[in-house]
């Protein structure tokens, strides 16, 4: 008998998964490995995904390896046509594809300002455009924004802040548009800290500024943002779409 808990599985699913090498990405593909998914990486360092794909394989699932450059309109068709010619088909893409840079405004490179939009906005549409052409209903494409395209940052982060406000806009945008017309649900979550190795590089006092505004008072693990993506990416999130979820501990509540 069926219960609610089926609702998260991802069995005879393919799932493509951007900036899969390290760190959150390569968390979330594991996570749709243990939900039942077929998981296709794609990242620029070829080495860093291996090591994944080896993780996923031990769960019993497919992996595929595609190093990408999601900068490149091109990479992102071939990275959709590589799913489709391995797996049948592409039923999940997880827009996780980031950088960051920490410059003040008047000072900031014009150079180091569009490579962060280039990969945290462009990247993320030439991605979802590749794997919308051949999605079929039922699909569902995450994006992963940041808490800091809802609320103002500590640090000057005005290229991360304003490419992460324009994933949430771009999400709300291609929900209208292929929702209905393709049965694609497009949604984002926005997460806040969380236990990675930046947040190792940063300095105690810096993080407790960030964490001040944060109504649990600590940053999320790895699991937590795991679990929102799972939720957002399965069929439980069914009759959800067009919506950014906050994943921050009540930083963006405030």
């Amino acid at each position: 008998m069926a219960t609610v808990l089926d609702l998260f599985r991802l069995d005879g699913r393919t799932a493509v998964v951007t900036g899969a090498g390290s760190g959150l990405g390569a968390g979330f593909a594991v996570a749709l490995a243990e939900a039942g998914a077929d998981v296709v990486l794609a990242a620029r360092k070829r080495d860093r995904l291996r090591e994944v794909a080896a993780t996923v394989t031990e769960l019993g699932r497919r992996a595929l390896v595609v190093p990408t450059d999601v900068t490149d309109p091109a990479a992102c068709e071939a990275l959709a046509a590589a799913a489709v010619a391995e797996f049948g088909r592409v039923d999940i893409l997880v827009n996780n594809a980031g950088v960051s840079h920490t410059a003040p405004a008047i000072r900031e490179d014009p150079a180091d300002y569009r490579h962060v939009v280039e990969v945290n906005l462009f990247g993320a549409y030439w991605a979802a455009r590749a794997c919308a052409r051949v999605m079929g209903p039922g699909s569902s494409i995450v994006n992963v924004a940041s808490m800091l395209g809802l609320v103002k940052s500590v640090l000057p982060q005005a290229a991360y802040a304003s490419s992460k406000a324009g994933l949430i806009g771009l999400t709300r945008d291609l929900s209208n548009q292929w929702a209905g017309r393709k049965g694609i649900r497009v949604n984002a979550i926005a997460p806040g800290f969380v236990e990675t190795d930046m947040i190792g590089e940063m300095s105690a006092e810096t993080l407790g500024e960030f964490l001040r505004g944060c109504s649990l008072g600590r940053t999320a693990t790895q699991r937590e943002i795991d679990a929102a993506v799972l939720f957002l990416a399965s069929p439980a999130s069914g009759y959800i779409t067009g919506s950014t979820l906050a994943v921050d501990g009540g930083t963006s509540g405030h």
